[in-house]
């Protein structure tokens, strides 16, 4: 059993020190955009305006996903994934120098946050890529399970420690944390990890690439099904997480801390799921797997929010929103680099990054409108009518508890509906030959 072990941390080795590293480096990252957030409100007040900072980091997935995989498969996977962390650490720098200086203003974020996404855009990817090459195939689920693990940790300890650090140490606290984990991870990937390197044949052009990872999704309606398939759910998700801090932050039992717990609990739900996602056995149906995880996810937490008035019902609808994710997860994360070929991985996850998070920026901007415009308003007027007091409350953030509702209808109704659909599509070609999941 010993010798077991040895072996299985020597051949996990260069994955470990990555893992754990970049983990510790995106836990900073983390931080400082909690922390922004917070500082984002305090100066605004809008749902909408705080949406606004996280749809900057993801656009440039929707307008340069495709051809930065096609840049990821021509490159050096941790040469590009050390340049991409470099310009990443001179935007905080900014953020910090800014802030100093009594210049930072909200559009400096906009605008600081789009850079930093662009070369999320780059390095995300190229760290696919990387965990592929150096993770061999047995160890798939068990790694994916632990990548869950480390996202759900940073999800437990990032509002957390960011309140803390904010409140107690102001932004200088929380860039020094971050500028930290960026040292401790680049150090790590420059001098302790060795990514092995596939040559893709002929030096062809960016554009030809990119439409090869296009045809890839064309010839495999299982993958094209998936992906379409969590865009749905990332719209969903999305608008979520514009609606919370505006349901939380005005509740006469809501505020920053609170909303800090809240926001922990999920991450608390996700160690769980992931610990599971882990262990567990492989499924009989991964697909099967994906789209009921969603539902129960989609259709209890939604629901649960809408129509509670205490912080322990959120934090419990957190709970069973969020546990079941990581098993999702995992399972989409195994299907994906059982049916793409390596070789091919950077420009078809950058397609992927294209098609399945193009709705984050939509749900984040359509969470906060909705809010903002919408329900809010409308509650102010019609609030006081009996059935809508009863079901949403009353005063500001009863309409952010009327999106929740709508929400959890729409998230169910996509599970529902495309589930069953999924199962059909369980095939992929692999070269020749057409394989079932």
């Amino acid at each position: 059993m010993k010798r077991i072990k040895k072996h299985t941390l020597f051949e996990l080795r260069d994955f470990l020190i990555l893992w754990s590293t970049q983990s510790i480096s995106q836990l900073g990252s983390s931080i400082t955009g909690f922390a922004l957030t917070l500082w984002l409100y305090e100066e605004t007040g809008s749902s909408l305006g705080t949406a606004v900072l996280t749809i900057c980091s993801y656009a440039p997935y929707v307008l340069m996903s495709i051809f930065a995989g096609a840049l990821t498969d021509r490159f050096n996977k941790k040469r590009t994934m050390l340049v991409c962390d470099v310009f990443a650490a001179v935007c905080t720098m900014t953020v910090f120098v800014l802030f100093r200086t009594d210049r930072l203003r909200v559009w400096h974020l906009y605008v600081l946050n789009a850079v930093s996404g662009l070369m999320n855009t780059v390095q995300q990817p190229a760290s696919e890529v990387a965990m592929t090459l150096i993770v061999p195939e047995a160890y798939y689920q068990k790694t994916s399970g632990l990548r869950s693990l480390s996202r759900s940790l940073i999800s437990v300890f990032n509002p957390l420690l960011a309140a803390a650090l904010y409140s107690f140490t102001g932004m200088d606290g929380v860039i020094a944390v971050d500028i930290g984990s960026f040292i401790v991870a680049f150090a790590a990937l420059l001098f302790w990890v060795k990514i092995p390197e596939r040559k893709n044949g002929k030096n062809t052009g960016v554009p030809f690439l990119a439409k090869e990872g296009i045809l890839f999704l064309r010839e495999n309606p299982l993958i094209m099904a998936l992906i379409l398939f969590m865009s749905g759910v990332n719209l969903t998700a999305s608008a979520f997480d514009a609606v919370l801090p505006g349901y939380v932050l005005p509740n006469p039992k809501g505020g920053a801390a609170v909303l800090g717990i809240v926001t922990s609990c999920s991450g608390a739900a996700m160690v769980v799921g992931s610990l599971a996602a882990s262990v567990l056995p492989k499924p009989k149906n991964r697909i099967r797997v994906i789209y009921l995880t969603m539902l129960f996810s989609l259709g209890s937490e939604n629901f649960l929010l809408a129509f509670s008035r205490e912080p322990i019902l959120w934090c419990l609808g957190q709970v069973v929103g969020w546990v079941l994710v990581p098993i999702m997860d995992a399972n989409l994360d195994v299907v994906f680099r059982t049916a793409i070929p390596v070789e091919l991985q950077g420009r078809v996850y950058a397609c992927r990054n294209t098609l399945q998070f193009f709705t984050i920026p939509i749900g984040l901007f359509l969470g906060g409108f909705m809010v903002d415009r919408i329900c809010e308003p409308l509650l102010s007027v019609y609030g006081d009518l009996p059935i809508l007091k009863a079901l949403f409350g009353a005063g500001k953030g009863s309409g952010a508890a009327l999106m929740m509702l709508i929400l959890g209808v729409s998230g169910s109704l996509l599970c529902i509906i495309t589930g069953r659909k999924l199962e059909k599509c369980q095939y992929y070609k692999k070269g020749a030959e057409t394989l079932r999941l």
